[in-house]
């Protein structure tokens, strides 16, 4: 009898060195944990068929058809024969399969009737879908005496076809035989899930989870198998966070109370405009958790131009208030320069300390970025350094790079997605004690999200816009249905310029030269043209239909100083137009651009598409966005460009963007080559379980932090939110 296997073995010792090899080139899978936690992709289920309709041209897929009929014509172009196959899933969809060369037995063994499991990547040939050379393998007796095919039909006995995750060289069957190879011999480890949680929440153990995910006995044990593998990987994620919380709760932090006819107190006398409700509010739980002994950990959110910098700019003034000094950190030089100007221009007399005109109790406003000139840098970190500088704007190179504070009591992050564990330990470095932190982002959140990702903030959320806040249209632009609708976009930004207004017109890729991280590839899978690029795009406006404006370009491959020599043009209104690629997604505010057209608009995602057009409509005149595309109608592009051009509601277009994302890309299921095995948790569905998974967290937490009662479920927390996962989920 062979040796037991456990979650370490290496699957070399299961399945033999050819095909552990292949295993671990294609999948990154190594041992026997590894391929137990590779979960099928879905199930077929003999009876109810693929819908062949639905597939995507460029798509690998594994699908579940009956073949209807074969024929065999001469090849062209050379000698032999080509065998195709019409394979069809019962519903009116087909796909037809091409084998090239002499292969009568493929013929023989492609009977119509038979039903099979085949598997390749989508084509298209003269309208119809079509899989070249396809690997397959069939389910059941074909009759006449004919022979089931191969001892990997034993895998499909049953009624519920596992369909796994695969590669061009590993299809499905090849490894639903490993897997069943490695359960043969398979022991799982002891449950690491305390038996009253499993019990209260009516979980079934581990083991059976893992054995009937793989091969389930019905479709109930299918049901009760996911649902613990689950709360599994809900319940690590809550625990990581409530843990983090709950440390965050012991750290020291100096208290910054708000201070009676202060620095803030003046601000709001000076304000040209009444806040909102909402910013009232918001502003009262930040001063709240400003004036406590442990560090703020929050997050602000709200749509562009729901005044969160002016929420954020008062949690400044009440640390300046209370003796120390605050730092915004804003993800590009050009975004940290505009809130230098916004925040003097706020401030006035407020924020020019020791400067003629200067208001009595002022502080002083400092940027530091690395396109600093020497003198004027030492001149600003000696500000920074003596705190006569109460407030200082730049990039993440103020946590590094020699700067040095004299009483670092506030950070405000704003719109960054990587604010993580090395940050926090440099800004630490920086304070006595830890300083609060305040998150912001323009980026609508879900619920679901914010537990999830955001778990270890509190959260607020701005959800009303100030008064005078114009309404943005936005409108789909089919260029390749109807080109004349391209033609009246161009127009239309020509009139806007004539009524004295400035455009954008941005695009998904730089141009030519090295690619930076915000471009695409240049080309995709199934060979669509390159995206439009800036430099590509703008001398062609120049010469056509915007010829004679005054037209700029603005990408991320610019100078420093260029980039902002540019943004300064454009907001004094010395150009008409700003060709740009998602450089100016976030913070740029220019009142008087009102017309922005978005070019190859579906390379874009939802909630990047939301933010852009957040750029136009910011002062009195109506906003304008034109989503240009040439996604054919009907498709998932273009059903997600009329959603976002048929409502401004960023919550609505966050739950769509959550639902046609992959949940990876949100749960950040792959961390720096490192395995994480959060495979099944969906936080569009899973709302309720995440949910519970969080109450039962909180609980154990609070009877044991550190989970030194609970070993075996710290060692599996640990295995499913790995060091970069939990990185990911503190970088929120």
């Amino acid at each position: 009898m062979s040796e037991p296997a456990t979650v370490d073995t290496p699957l070399k010792k299961l399945v033999g060195d050819k095909t552990a090899k292949a295993l671990a080139t294609h999948l990154d899978l190594h041992t026997a944990g590894d391929l137990v936690y590779h979960f099928p992709r879905r199930y077929d289920e003999r009876g109810e068929h693929t819908d062949i309709r639905s597939l995507d041209v460029g798509e690998q897929v594994t699908v579940l058809a009956q073949v209807q009929r074969t024929a065999v014509r001469p090849m062209r172009q050379r000698r032999g024969n080509l065998l195709e196959v019409t394979v069809g899933d019962g519903s009116g969809g087909v796909l037809t399969l091409t084998f090239f060369g002499n292969q009568a037995w493929r013929e023989r063994e492609l009977r119509p009737g038979r039903w099979g499991l085949f598997a390749g990547k989508v084509t298209e040939f003269r309208g119809k879908r079509q899989l070249n050379g396809p690997e397959y393998v069939l389910l059941g007796e074909g009759g006449d005496g004919e022979a089931a095919v191969s001892d990997e039909i034993e895998e499909f006995a049953g009624a519920l076809i596992p369909v796994y995750p695969a590669a061009a060289a590993l299809p499905t069957w090849v490894i639903a035989r490993c897997v069943r190879v490695v359960l043969d011999t398979f022991t799982p480890p002891d449950d690491p899930l305390p038996a009253d949680v499993r019990a209260s929440r009516k979980l079934v153990g581990l083991g059976t989870a893992l054995k009937e995910i793989h091969r389930p006995s019905s479709k109930e044990a299918l049901h009760r198998a996911r649902r613990r593998l689950k709360w599994d990987e809900a319940f690590a994620v809550q625990l990581t966070l409530v843990q983090r919380k709950h440390r965050a709760a012991d750290w020291p932090a100096r208290p910054r109370p708000a201070r009676p006819g202060g620095l803030l107190e003046a601000f709001d006398a000076r304000l040209p405009y009444e806040l909102t409700e909402g910013q009232r509010d918001v502003g009262v739980e930040i001063a709240e958790d400003l004036a406590a002994p442990h560090p703020m950990h929050r997050l602000l959110q709200g749509e562009v131009g729901s005044g969160k910098t002016v929420v954020a700019l008062r949690a400044m003034l009440q640390v300046v208030d209370a003796g120390g000094q605050a730092a915004l950190l804003a993800p590009t030089e050009v975004l940290a320069a505009q809130h230098h100007r916004g925040m003097l221009d706020l401030l006035g007399p407020l924020g020019r300390a020791g400067e003629l005109g200067s208001a009595e109790h002022a502080t002083r406003v400092e940027l530091v970025t690395g396109s600093l000139g020497a003198a004027a840098r030492r001149r600003a970190l000696g500000e920074v350094a003596s705190g006569a500088a109460g407030i200082v704007l730049g990039t993440h190179a103020l946590l590094y790079e020699g700067v040095d504070f004299a009483d670092l009591g506030l950070v405000v992050v704003d719109e960054q997605h990587r604010f993580g564990v090395e940050q926090r330990d440099a800004l630490r470095a920086k304070a006595d004690q830890p300083p609060h932190v305040l998150v912001m982002t323009a980026t609508p959140i879900p619920r679901t999200v914010a537990m999830t990702v955001y778990g270890d903030l509190e959260v607020s959320t701005l959800s009303q816009l100030p008064r005078g806040r114009s309404p943005i249209a936005s409108h789909v632009v089919p260029a390749a249905e109807k080109p004349a609708y391209l033609d009246r976009a161009w127009r239309r930004l020509r009139e806007e310029v004539n009524a004295g207004h400035q455009a954008y017109v941005v695009c998904p890729r730089i141009g030519d030269g090295p690619t930076s991280d915000e471009e695409p590839p240049p080309e995709d899978d199934n060979g669509r043209r390159p995206p439009l690029a800036v430099t590509e795009v703008a001398p062609l406006l120049a010469e056509g239909p915007l010829h004679g404006l005054r037209i700029g370009v603005l990408h991320g491959r610019l100078p420093a100083d260029e980039k902002d020599a540019v943004m300064r043009s454009f907001a004094a209104g010395d150009l008409d137009v700003l060709v740009a690629t998602t450089v100016i997604e976030v913070g740029v505010d220019v009142p008087n651009a009102t017309v922005m057209i978005v070019l190859d608009a579906d390379r874009f995602g939802v909630s990047q598409l939301h933010q852009l057009r957040g750029r136009v409509g910011r002062g009195a005149a109506a906003g304008l966005c034109l989503l240009v595309s040439e996604a054919a109608e009907g498709s998932s592009a273009r059903e997600r460009l009329d959603a976002v051009a048929s409502t401004s509601d960023g919550f609505k277009l966050a739950e769509l963007d959550l639902e046609q994302r992959r949940e990876g890309d949100v749960l950040g299921a792959t961390q720096s080559g490192h395995r994480s095995h959060l495979r099944l948790l969906s936080l569009r569905r899973d709302t309720e379980l995440i949910r519970d998974a969080r109450a039962e967290a909180i609980t154990l937490i609070e009877d044991d932090p550190e989970l030194t009662r609970n070993p075996a479920l710290a060692a599996s927390v640990a295995a499913l939110v790995d060091e970069d996962r939990a990185e990911y989920l503190e970088k929120g």
